[in-house]
């Protein structure tokens, strides 16, 4: 196995408006990357700011592009159906370009059901929509013709074939990105059915995995990006505290939305929104016990649901590259000094 790369995944959530949200997460991924982090990653949600800030993930990367230096940029995910295909292929290639090679591209074919009639969709078409858009993306980064007047891409973005990550809850979504030689994402949480209400989310990933590997190309690379929510503090009270508050409000929204939620206290929440909470040592014990891990190229973390304070946000990305992944098996490329201006006081 390769070298295990750390993420770190954020959908632009917190308390403030737009401008305020766009800011505060330049500042998660500077400090990321001054912590040694491989990877930012950010999701793209249309509409409803409660369930995600930034419908425009491209134009965000290209700023924080221009304010990092080597972390790597994805997107977790491109609603591809919703997409004009050569216009992501366009925006792409150019973002890729300048930021030294560091793009990276996950699509799915998720998203909200309400904000497909506004693009023109119907989301029952969307499995459809995205197998169709993500071969005119691949046709484009291979360099082939894109209509019959013998269009090619411009700038050429042959690099990014092998950039592609694509999103599933399903194992046949792992058979999909399997065939493609394409990196596999696999979510912080996922729904549990009604034969297996309380299966771990590492068993209800595992054939989603093996489905991966069963279909993998001989001598391809496999990519296995693993999301998982993680808030680490310096003491299980304060960790604790914080997720309370924000466990709870994300619950209440659920219910708003008519979403079943799950009665009783607060190691309920945890266990129904799959976090891994506490201090370093709390999640590293929790982490071991998730066997997906094992079998993971990348580790992303996010705060989502706990989504605490910026500062807390700041503190846990400190802790998870000096504690708690370090103890996962995971080590710098290269030795990371946090710059003065991004180290705590």
């Amino acid at each position: 196995m390769n070298r295990l790369r750390l993420g770190f995944f954020t959908r632009l959530l917190d308390d403030g408006p737009a401008d305020l949200r766009y800011r505060l997460a330049t500042e998660q991924i500077r400090h990321a990357e001054a912590y040694g982090f491989d990877s930012a990653w950010v999701a793209q949600h249309h509409f409803n700011e409660a369930e995600g800030g930034l419908p425009a993930p491209l134009v965000f990367l290209s700023h924080v592009a221009a304010r990092t230096s080597r972390i790597r940029l994805g997107t977790g995910i491109i609603t591809l159906p919703l997409e004009n295909p050569v216009r992501v292929a366009e925006d792409a290639a150019v973002l890729d370009l300048l930021s030294g090679g560091r793009l990276e591209i996950g699509v799915g074919n998720g998203g909200t059901p309400s904000s497909f009639s506004a693009f023109g969709h119907d989301s029952a078409n969307r499995s459809a929509i995205y197998a169709e858009h993500l071969a005119v993306l691949i046709h484009a980064w291979a360099g082939r013709s894109l209509s019959g007047e013998g269009n090619h891409l411009y700038p050429a973005a042959p690099r990014l074939l092998g950039a592609v990550w694509e999103a599933t809850f399903s194992v046949s979504g792992g058979v999909r990105a399997g065939r493609a030689g394409h990196g596999l994402m696999l979510s912080r949480t996922q729904p549990r059915t009604e034969d297996a209400p309380h299966a771990t989310l590492g068993e209800i990933q595992r054939p989603i995995v093996d489905a991966y590997y069963d279909n993998l190309p001989d001598g391809r690379t496999p990519r296995i990006m693993t999301s998982r929510t993680a808030f680490v503090a310096d003491s299980r009270a304060e960790a604790l505290r914080l997720a309370e508050a924000g466990l709870g409000r994300a619950a209440r929204q659920l219910k708003e939305r008519g979403h079943p939620v799950p009665d009783g206290g607060l190691e309920q929440l945890i266990a129904a929104f799959d976090v891994h909470v506490g201090t370093p040592e709390d999640v590293i014990a929790s982490l071991r016990a998730d066997p997906t891990l094992q079998r993971s190229t990348d580790l992303v973390f996010q705060v989502h649901s706990v989504d605490p304070p910026h500062p807390h946000i700041l503190r846990s990305i400190e802790l998870l590259a000096t504690e708690v992944a370090p103890a996962l098996g995971w080590a710098p490329q290269t030795t990371a000094t946090p710059s003065t201006e991004l180290s705590r006081a």
